[in-house]
């Protein structure tokens, strides 16, 4: 008898193992096919309104690394600009679970000749809620959530079928909500960094700091399996237009080790 009842408890750890093997490798596959990981890099040009060129800005992928026993990867997007002895820095980053397309920890520095601004947000997606250093906190609608940086990597992995429109409640700040991301157009853009067949879509996004109202975000992503923002457009009330176009580019380093055996 006791050998017969220990059966039952033998398959089911064998089943569970199974299952928890077959949970990895599915996680690890969605992994290796997002269009970005560690190592790559997009540098752009930055030109506002009619001040004509103003500086450079960057988007960097780092890691992994572990936040809270989650291993994550590291979104930066730095700009710097410069008009006469004024200058802006706006750095921004992002730690994301790539398994779950799910942000873990926000932070957002801005200095500009007149203002400056700090937020750090810790948010925890299972548990719905997110958490400021300043001291507020909120409920997420999701349970992956997204901040404005991951949002746009998260555009990078939707399939951007033609003439469609994704409603997504996916930020982490439920009064930012919807965010609706439109496939506009596809066509051809000639940049510094060569020439790229594209996917234009407009976010149409819930910003209060910076717009009033909606503010509209116009984003031509390479039409490849990297997906890279080749062209970033959006206007503000007090700055007019801001296109970032890219000029240069390094691919994550997996698909840089894979592509040149």
């Amino acid at each position: 008898m006791a050998f017969n009842s220990q059966k039952p408890r033998v398959r089911a750890a064998t089943a569970i193992a199974a299952v928890a093997l077959i949970s990895s490798s599915v996680s690890a596959q969605a992994v290796a096919e997002l269009p970005f990981g560690p190592g790559e890099q997009l540098t752009y040009s930055v030109r506002v309104g009619k001040l004509g060129k103003v500086g450079r800005g960057t988007m960097t992928v780092e890691g992994p690394m572990v936040v809270r026993d989650v291993e994550a990867y590291a979104l930066h997007f730095d700009v710097r600009a410069r008009v006469g002895f004024l200058t802006a820095t706006d750095r921004t980053c992002s730690w994301i679970d790539p398994q779950r397309m799910a942000a873990l920890r926000f932070q957002k520095h801005e200095r500009h000749p007149l203002s400056k601004y700090d937020e750090k947000v810790e948010l925890f997606p299972q548990e719905h809620r997110w958490e400021r250093a300043a001291g507020d906190s909120g409920i997420s609608p999701t349970d992956a959530p997204l901040d404005e940086l991951s949002f746009i990597y998260y555009v990078r992995t939707l399939p951007l079928v033609a003439d469609t429109t994704y409603e997504l409640t996916r930020h982490f700040e439920s009064g930012r909500n919807p965010i609706q991301v439109r496939v506009v157009r596809r066509d051809t853009l000639v940049t510094e960094a060569g020439t790229f067949p594209t996917v234009f879509v407009e976010l149409r996004v819930k910003d209060p700091r910076h717009y009033k109202g909606d503010g509209v975000i116009g984003i031509h992503l390479s039409d490849d399996s990297h997906r890279m923002p080749v062209r970033i457009t959006s206007s503000m009330p007090l700055f007019g237009s801001t296109v970032l176009t890219l000029i240069a580019h390094s691919y994550a380093a997996e698909y840089e080790a894979t592509h040149s055996r």
